[in-house]
């Protein structure tokens, strides 16, 4: 496929861009906690430069210090932020991308841990329906100070040599607060009305041009859709970008959501690519200045949208994140060479929410750009990987990147481990892209991989290797269990594999990812599936965003579920379990399938140690956990041959 449209020269205002490729702000929590640029951050943004990006729009970076909504958003509040700011731009230009600073004030999203123990201010004195936090309401005189200190913010990025700045309006922020009658309730000159609504966003945009002059270029997120009952919908956002257009403002950046409806902000692979991209259409055709698009693009599903009139520009958000060379791979033919988001919010959202910075599931390198050496090894190593999944895969093609001999054997006839069978369930689809991309880069840089191989002592006697790495994963776990090893009993991974085709009723004992999304799965093929678990709900180790769509998914299906339930005995057709204290039985089940959690599987070591002065166990074979700690294993493995 072509990518002419992507890969065109656009424009901005007075911005020329050398392609359409734009990364959007996002969170990092690179900064420091008082709104400080670090080295850190300074690389994550210098390697999407590099990779060819010719757009990046800096995260929110806060206009006062009661603005933050990331524990350390940077900010430019004051003089002292130009300094790091301005190695920030330098570092962008210097690899030939052009700079836009996103100003940013939270309003009632926020909690008083990130904002200096201060109360959160907002327009109205009604609280976010997702945080509790009930904010103080702005006064009169409160406000116009605000849209100064914007104005003010712009003057500072100006200063640092940004290309221009981008007004955060979007995901329910304080400008969204003041346009959406969900969030305003005001009844002097900033509420009621759409006129009044549109005050606030509009004295902004005045401010800041008065302060930068009209060369300096302006542009403004919001969303077509709050998705919250009451918000502004599609209708009206097409005379909000009109109003954006009339007061100068270079260019519309379109997104959806509020913290109320988080999960369409970092979509699930429930939705689907580009699927912000018609609702952008209806906009683009109110406006006559360029519309950017953002919403689970590929460079496909992106060039698609650009050749059907829906944007003009395509941002990549988390894509960005998994791949910060997207732009040049495209560029050079080597698609297959991207490191795909697979949408699953581990190291990204899973992250920043737990108070970390953000990273990537499959490509951990993110957000440790500078820490990370990938020169060629001093001393070329043979070395063995057993094992590929998602540790193992990762393992194998990064040795070989530095240099290394490596060898990848796997005992079954696929690749992929419990990652293949990840893919299975409903909207997992794209974690076989990932699996996919990691052989890819295996035979780009030389791994010799080899199914249907068991590795046992003799053939690591054989094999003398340099180095050994284990990534033989886990087992399912059995807990020895009266009854547990009957005939109607199965596990997860035999039902996802499809070696088991289960009877039309089934009791699925454990309610973790693996248990609720197997459910799903044989929900979709009309079984009638009751979960049983013993923590107060099913599904609380799946990240929030996927999960916000699954639970209504299982609902729909008709799946049931039983909590605060340990199971005591298993019969031939159903369990006993203790709940609350009194010991219960429930039955009928042709199938009984368990997902009580997993085992490492690791019956190597010892004999590897033997023959080998360097092994490594990692994944689950070491310690089971979620795939983005495989991942993250699997590079370090690599890194330390």
């Amino acid at each position: 496929m072509r990518f002419e449209k992507l890969l065109s020269p656009g424009k901005i205002g007075s911005m020329e861009l050398k392609n359409r490729f734009v990364v959007p702000p996002m969170g990092t929590n690179f900064g420091t906690y008082d709104g400080m640029v670090t080295d850190r951050m300074i690389e994550y943004y210098r390697a999407r430069a590099r990779g060819g990006f010719g757009l990046i729009i800096i995260e929110v970076t806060a206009v006062d210090p009661h603005g933050k909504a990331v524990l350390n958003e940077v900010g430019l509040w004051n003089d002292e932020q130009i300094e790091g700011f301005t190695k920030l731009m330098d570092a962008i230009h210097e690899e030939g991308g052009k700079v836009l600073v996103q100003l940013h004030h939270c309003g009632r999203q926020t909690a008083p841990p990130y904002i200096f123990n201060l109360t959160p201010e907002a327009p109205s004195k009604v609280a976010c329906p997702a945080l509790n936090v009930i904010p103080d309401e702005m006064s009169n005189e409160r406000v116009w100070q605000l849209i100064d200190q914007f104005g003010d913010a712009a003057v500072r990025a100006k200063k640092a040599g940004a290309d221009g700045v981008e007004v955060h309006g979007a995901h329910g922020y304080i400008i969204a607060q003041f346009m959406s009658p969900h969030a305003n309730k005001r009844y002097d000159e900033f509420g009621g009305d759409f006129e009044g609504r549109m005050k606030f966003p509009r004295e902004v945009f005045r401010n800041i041009r008065k302060k930068v002059g009209d060369d300096f270029v302006m542009t403004f997120r919001f969303g077509w859709d709050e998705k919250v009952h009451g918000g502004r919908t599609l209708e009206e956002s097409c005379n909000v970008a009109r109003m954006a257009e009339e007061e100068g403002v270079d260019a519309i950046h379109i997104s959806v959501m509020t913290y109320a409806s988080m999960q369409y902000m970092s979509a699930a692979p429930e939705m689907p690519q580009g699927f912000n991209q018609f609702p952008t259409k209806v906009i683009k055709e109110a406006v006559n200045i360029p519309v950017i698009s953002v919403g689970r693009y590929s460079p496909f599903s992106a060039e698609g949208a650009l050749r059907q009139g829906c944007a003009d520009f395509i941002s990549f958000g988390r894509a960005s994140i998994a791949a910060p060379d997207i732009p040049n791979l495209v560029k050079e033919g080597r698609t297959d060479e991207i490191a795909p988001c697979i949408s699953c919010t581990q190291s990204c959202l899973g992250y920043l929410n737990a108070g970390g910075s953000v990273s990537c599931l499959i490509n951990p390198v993110t957000g440790h750009e500078a820490e990370y050496d990938f020169t060629p090894a001093g001393t070329k190593k043979k070395v063995l990987v057993v094992g590929s999944g998602p540790a193992g895969l990762q393992a194998a093609w990064n040795a070989a990147r530095r240099g290394h001999d490596v060898t990848l054997a796997e005992k079954t006839g696929h690749f992929g481990g419990q990652f293949r069978l990840a893919s299975i369930p409903p909207t997992k689809q794209d974690i076989a892209t990932a699996i996919k991309y990691y052989l890819t880069m295996c035979k780009k840089y030389g791994v010799k991989c080899l199914l249907n191989t068991e590795v046992n002592e003799e053939f690591l006697k054989e094999f003398n290797a340099d180095a050994i790495i284990l990534a033989t994963g886990g087992k399912p776990a059995c807990p020895p269990i009266e009854g547990i090893d009957g005939p109607r009993v199965t596990t997860a991974q035999e039902i996802l594999d499809n070696n088991v085709n289960p009877g039309q009723t089934v009791l699925v004992v454990g309610g973790g990812m693996t248990g609720v999304e197997t459910a799903d799965y044989m929900g979709e093929h009309g079984k009638a599936v009751t979960i049983l678990e013993m923590r107060p709900d099913i599904a609380l180790d799946e990240a929030p965003t996927p999960r916000a769509f699954l639970m209504p998914r299982l609902a729909d299906r008709g799946i049931q579920k039983i909590v605060n339930a340990t199971v005591k005995k298993f019969n031939e057709d159903g369990v006993v379990y203790e709940q609350y204290g009194e010991e219960k039985t429930i039955g009928g089940f042709d199938t009984i399938v368990l997902a009580m959690g997993v085992k490492p599987y690791n019956p190597l070591e010892e004999a590897a140690k033997k023959v080998c002065g360097q092994v490594c166990v990692i994944g689950d074979a070491n310690d089971p956990g979620p795939a983005n700690k495989a991942t993250e294993a699997g590079l370090a493995a690599a890194l330390a041959l």
